[in-house]
């Protein structure tokens, strides 16, 4: 029997009713959002046949634990048969570009991130089961509804994963600031797996010895690093640039479209 996960957050439960709406159990709203953001919402979710339970603010306080709902709740059967790695790679309909986040500990940012790789057209999010952040309600929350368009791939051993990649035709880019290449002289126009490490600590020694390439963002302040969210929207934001044949920070990488 397939368990049941939480999605709260006005965008996420919207693009949850959108997206998958054959996964819904149940669905809360507080009262007094008839006429409010959530309006759309419950039309949609009426249309699909739901029996909408309008409820006191604190009734969906207590369901997510004291969360940040927005006034809407689903509860939904949890995604059976999750594609691995090989399959979402198998299936790609245009050059790869993938997100690797080695350990990140902090469910805002793996959302923060879930919501940036959305943006950039990522296809995939590569995490380690263990020691690492899983896709929580509260990162569905801040994903805004990415948590639902982006696969979240989990892997045993991300280091095997990386080499399978590299074994695909994957360059396996890693952000580290100790590294002495700035990402303004470095190409990343091919299919490309970019790697963040978790806060603070950064990438993984294994993890950054498996990587083709490190490179690092220029700082011109005080401050030696950025939070893991920002700098993966810096990065993804160049690939993104480079491969439209303009980057962001004006390297001799760069090429000018046709």
């Amino acid at each position: 029997m397939s368990q049941s996960v939480l999605v709260f957050g006005h965008h996420a439960v919207r693009q949850r009713l959108e997206t998958d709406p054959q996964s819904v159990l149940e669905i809360w709203v507080q009262i007094g959002q008839e006429e409010g953001k959530w309006q759309a919402v419950v039309a949609l979710a009426e249309q699909q046949g739901w029996a909408v339970h309008w409820v006191e603010r604190k009734t969906l306080d207590k369901l997510s634990g004291g969360g940040h709902h927005q006034g809407g709740i689903v509860r939904c059967r949890e995604r059976e048969g999750t594609m691995n790695l090989e399959q979402i790679f198998a299936q790609l309909s245009s050059q790869a570009l993938l997100l690797v986040l080695d350990g990140v500990q902090d469910p805002h940012n793996l959302g923060a991130c879930l919501r940036t790789a959305d943006a950039m057209g990522v296809q995939a999010v590569i995490i380690p089961k263990d020691r690492a952040c899983t896709v929580s309600p509260t990162v569905r929350k801040v994903a805004s509804g990415a948590a639902e368009t982006v696969p979240v791939i989990a892997v045993t051993n991300l280091v095997r994963s990386l080499e399978w990649l590299q074994r695909q035709g994957v360059w396996v880019v890693g952000a580290d600031q100790e590294s002495e290449r700035a990402v303004s002289a470095t190409s990343l126009l091919g299919p490309i797996a970019l790697v963040l490490g978790a806060e603070g600590s950064g990438l993984r020694r294994l993890t950054r010895e498996q990587c083709d390439e490190r490179v690092s963002l220029r700082m011109l302040g005080r401050i030696e690093s950025l939070n893991v969210s920002v700098a993966a929207g810096i990065l993804l934001y160049e690939i993104v640039q480079q491969r439209m044949g303009r980057g962001v920070f004006g390297g001799t990488v760069l090429h000018s479209p046709l």
